[in-house]
């Protein structure tokens, strides 16, 4: 029987990329995530993709969560947190564990599980440990579903401070002198571990920077003038991580430059410069996030200073196998060369943060930025690559 006179079916338009923007987490910059995940869901253009917020609560609960971003912001000069955001305080989101279904669920205790809908692409703004760390990428490696940013080893390497200034080393670019000291040290002889960090202050000088070796936007580091504030530096970072890192400080001008990745590989920004803060010791916590010491972009270097940075983000980039965006920290020495201090895998993403503002000025605006993101995640598949 001939059908071309039947009543057809209209077509159904194609289906939006659906987007989870997972925040928060159990690291100490929590909070922060929190910010950038506001920023993230103002910005993201609703025309071309449906979203999905998730929060990761402090203790570790995925947590269904409103989709309002103005109640994401700092107040008060206090960070907000999942706990504030989250429509239950007992329900949990499960992703999917076979790479077969990208279908997420929420479940509380008592009810029949619900399906969220299937997810195309995970933006994952979490900082630090247990998010940017590379243990989320593995879940998602797992589950088989693409994500922004970077991958295990990469995110890996960017969270701990040692082994990037190791592989940085061994691509030829240049690190500042530091020394680490792992949890063992501290078990076996404290006394020994702290001579340790002595000797080397007595064979660099002081001020020394004292850190978690596995720790991001400056929480837990110390700058230290004198021995009479080490033992108070070496507590306070020990108490967001075992294992610590001890820098020497280097006389020079902070630099910072933004890399992204295009469809034809990643280029870098034009750079910014952090000005010494007028309230601060240190570009620390709060003189980025809460009393907002403005950097300066771009950063008034030279065009061959300028290119030179840009060329060294980009081989930072490229050194740790990075994957959709960085952040990289310089020093510009006094003798006019670029010392690498770290690179950030997952930068601060607020609208007064550096990346976005870098890449403003490079002619890429926050929703592009964005959008540039997804973009290269969906492009990107799962596994080895």
């Amino acid at each position: 029987m001939s059908t071309e006179n039947l009543p057809q079916s209209p077509e159904q338009p194609p289906r939006k990329p659906r987007v989870a923007v997972v925040f928060g987490g159990r690291s100490s910059e929590h909070g922060i995530s929190v910010v950038t995940a506001g920023a993230v869901l103002k910005a993201i253009d609703r025309t071309r993709y449906d979203v999905l917020p998730i929060g990761i609560t402090q203790d570790g609960r995925w947590a269904l969560t409103a989709d309002e971003p103005d109640r994401m912001a700092i107040s008060d000069r206090r960070t907000p947190s999942v706990d504030q955001l989250a429509e239950s305080t007992e329900g949990g989101v499960v992703l999917p564990v076979d790479p077969a279904s990208r279908e997420v669920v929420y479940s509380e205790p008592g009810s029949v599980p619900k399906a969220l809908g299937e997810v195309d692409v995970v933006f994952p703004v979490l900082h630090g440990p247990y998010g940017e760390d590379g243990t989320l990428q593995g879940l998602l490696e797992l589950s088989g579903v693409p994500y922004v940013g970077s991958g295990v080893l990469a995110s890996a390497v960017g969270q701990d401070k040692e082994y990037m200034k190791r592989v940085f080393t061994s691509f030829g670019l240049k690190v500042g002198p530091y020394l680490v000291i792992r949890p063992r040290e501290w078990g076996q002889d404290e006394a020994a571990a702290r001579k340790r960090i002595v000797d080397f202050a007595g064979e660099h000088g002081w001020p020394l920077f004292v850190k978690p070796a596995r720790a991001g936007s400056s929480i837990g580091i110390t700058k230290v003038d004198d021995l009479s504030g080490l033992d108070e530096a070496i507590a306070e970072a020990r108490r967001h991580d075992p294992k610590i890192l001890v820098e020497a400080a280097l006389t020079g001008r902070e630099i910072e430059c933004g890399v992204l990745e295009f469809e034809d590989g990643p280029r870098a920004s034009l750079p910014a410069e952090i000005p010494p803060p007028d309230t601060h010791a240190y570009y620390d916590f709060e003189a980025k996030y809460i009393d907002s010491t403005p950097g300066i972009v771009p950063a008034p270097l030279t065009d061959e200073e300028t290119a030179e940075v840009r060329r060294l983000a980009v081989e930072a980039f490229d050194a740790a196998s990075c994957e959709g965006l960085v952040r990289a920290d310089f020093f510009l020495t006094e003798d006019g060369e670029f010392v690498i201090n770290e690179i950030n895998t997952m930068p601060g993403f607020t609208p007064i943060s550096m990346y976005p503002q870098m890449w403003q000025a490079t002619g890429v605006s926050y929703p592009e930025l964005v959008d540039r993101l997804v973009q290269a995640a969906l492009r990107r598949p799962t596994g080895l690559r």
